[in-house]
């Protein structure tokens, strides 16, 4: 059975290629790196996973404009703050996705996967709205 690591990179193939410009890859960045995340993992990237999944299914945002504000959080000198790793992480995975069918089945599997996961960081949601106020929307940032 091939690894979660490997399966990840197939689904990477597959968003990769996929035609849709909106970007759906970024999305399955942000959610396997929070859900993969261990305490040894650098703050900046599950700040990031969870800033991305927060515009995804709050605000709407596609992969492309997810992507677009990493961009400018990266030119921001911030100290990112560490956010406590949930034992469970939700309860689909990447081989969940790449089990459902290509196309319109496995689409939706990945915004679901994205939602589990933000779901499963509950604890932390008002701590990613605060600083995506204060990082990306605050005219002093």
């Amino acid at each position: 059975m091939p690894s979660e690591e490997d399966q990840y990179h197939e689904l990477s193939y597959y968003t990769l290629s996929h035609p849709d410009p909106a970007f759906i890859h970024q999305h399955i960045v942000d959610a396997f790196g929070v859900q993969q995340a261990v305490p040894e993992t650098k703050p900046i990237r599950v700040a990031f996973g969870l800033i991305g999944l927060y515009l995804y299914l709050e605000k709407g945002y596609t992969g492309k404009e997810v992507q677009h504000a990493h961009m400018l959080l990266g030119k921001r000198q911030i100290t990112w703050p560490e956010f406590p790793l949930p034992k469970l992480r939700g309860e689909i995975t990447v081989g969940d996705v790449l089990a459902a069918e290509p196309g319109k089945q496995r689409d939706t599997v990945i915004r679901a996967w994205c939602a589990s996961v933000w779901k499963a960081y509950a604890a932390s949601h008002a701590q990613v709205e605060e600083l995506v106020q204060r990082a990306l929307f605050s005219a002093s940032a």
